[in-house]
């Protein structure tokens, strides 16, 4: 029942008022328009041999016009429209008294087979699935998210849905229902794409071990992330996820470039402790540098709305995940290898003076 439909919109409508983050509700159902409703008496229009498209045709003769000749103007046709003058056409009389010809050459006005009445209907009714649906929809004050504002509601909303006749129903849209569906798709192509990152890495590292090692250094970036959206108050969002996918090859990638540049100078003849030790020397520079570059680059669109989560959890995450993949992982590779610290060197310089002095 669209009459119905409409009147639980504006209940719900004023469920949403009670938020004060929101403002500007409206609906995509406009105002009532007047109408002309024409009830049809069935068993009399066919007794007459009057079909509803007959009345139909009829009446829009009168109210839209039709086509009665055309008019040549050089090499353009131009059509005739023959209606009923502009305050005929409001006049219900003017419909009342219409004559509707008959098949034996007869007519009759339209009164004796159809009823004509003003009344209000929906201009425009928009269905979802096929069943009439009021779109609610409301803007938030700046500085607030669409999530935080249904997260705050999910309550209220339960509520009035509880009390909805049976055939009716609140389903979330806009912002959210557009997050759900990027999340899906995100989801669907997230085991090919983390397929080929594994297999990239296989090619690049050529060992098992030391990729299990680069991949468990992929996990640290979320204490940065957790970090980062807790004190900015950010939501854990679609484009959040893009952020942290996003970082996720970043830490992987210092990551690898480590762990070539540990074994570079293991094959170079350098003990493998003192391997890791220069390396992570070698490598700090260049890694803090690329963060520092990257986080920089996040701070322009930090403070916007919709990028902001995405720049706290990139920022935050990546300063983490620098600083503990420079101590973790040079931690994790001489811990997993069993690498022991080079021996000292003995001071064979004072025992070769200690033999000299006692032989003479």
């Amino acid at each position: 029942d669209p009459t119905r439909t409409r009147e639980l919109a504006h209940a719900f409508a004023q469920v949403l008022g009670h938020n004060p983050s929101t403002r500007n509700i409206n609906y995509d159902w406009n105002e009532l328009t007047k109408v002309i409703k024409v009830d049809v008496d069935q068993d009399r229009a066919r007794a007459l041999g009057i079909s509803s498209q007959q009345l139909s045709n009829n009446i829009n003769a009168v109210l839209s016009g039709s086509r009665i000749t055309q008019l040549r103007d050089s090499t353009h046709l131009i059509d005739i429209i023959a209606r009923a003058v502009p305050e005929e056409r409001a006049k219900l009389d003017t419909l009342r008294n219409l004559m509707i010809p008959l098949s034996n050459g007869r007519n009759v006005p339209i009164e004796q087979v159809a009823s004509l009445s003003y009344t209000l209907e929906p201009a425009l009714i928009w269905r979802r699935q096929r069943l009439p649906t009021v779109t609610v929809q409301a803007d938030v004050v700046p500085g607030v998210e669409a999530t935080t504002v249904v997260n705050q509601m999910r309550g209220a909303i339960s509520d009035f849905q509880a009390k909805l006749p049976a055939g009716y129903s609140v389903v979330l849209g806009g912002v959210i229902e557009d997050s759900g569906k990027a999340q899906a798709s995100i989801f669907v192509v997230f085991p090919l794409m983390l397929f080929l990152m594994v297999t990239i890495l296989m090619v690049q590292l050529m060992s098992f071990q030391r990729l299990f090692l680069v991949l468990l250094t992929a996990p640290l970036a979320l204490i940065g992330v957790a970090g980062a959206l807790l004190v900015s108050a950010s939501p854990m969002g679609f484009v959040a996820i893009l952020g942290v996918i996003s970082l996720a090859g970043m830490v992987i990638r210092n990551s690898v470039i480590l762990i070539s540049q540990i074994d570079e100078h293991i094959a170079a003849g350098e003990h493998p402790w003192a391997a890791v030790i220069s390396a992570t020397e070698h490598r700090l520079r260049p890694i803090l540098l690329t963060a520092a570059a990257a986080i920089l680059g996040m701070i322009p669109i930090a403070p916007t709305v919709f990028w902001g989560p995405m720049a706290y959890a990139v920022m935050g995450g990546l300063i983490v995940a620098t600083l503990l993949t420079l101590v973790f992982l040079p931690a994790l590779y001489v811990t997993w290898f069993r690498i022991e610290p080079e021996a000292s060197p003995q001071p064979t310089t004072q025992v070769a003076g200690q033999q000299a002095l006692a032989t003479a």
